[in-house]
């Protein structure tokens, strides 16, 4: 079973209530399934989106990528500027 990190940025870690969280996921896994679990398992996450940008390790992804054991997923609140 994959282990991941989970980080939340800006509004998505007010809503979990914590900046990052470990989740296992059975294997094998995609980002969406780590989405899935946090969102199951993380008090506050059943508001995040069902389709959130996010990266593994630092770069971007779609949420069909798979995830493997240590991997570091970071779930991504859309940017707005002008």
């Amino acid at each position: 079973m994959p282990n991941v990190t989970v980080l939340f940025f800006a509004r998505y870690a007010e809503l979990a209530g914590c900046e990052s969280t470990a989740v296992a996921v059975p294997s094998p896994a995609t980002v969406a399934d780590v989405v899935r679990r946090v969102r199951e398992t993380v008090p506050g996450a059943r508001a995040l989106p069902d389709r959130p940008l996010a990266a593994i390790n630092l770069r971007q992804v779609k949420l069909n990528a798979p995830v493997a054991d240590g991997d570091q997923v970071a779930l991504l609140p859309p940017v707005a500027g002008g």
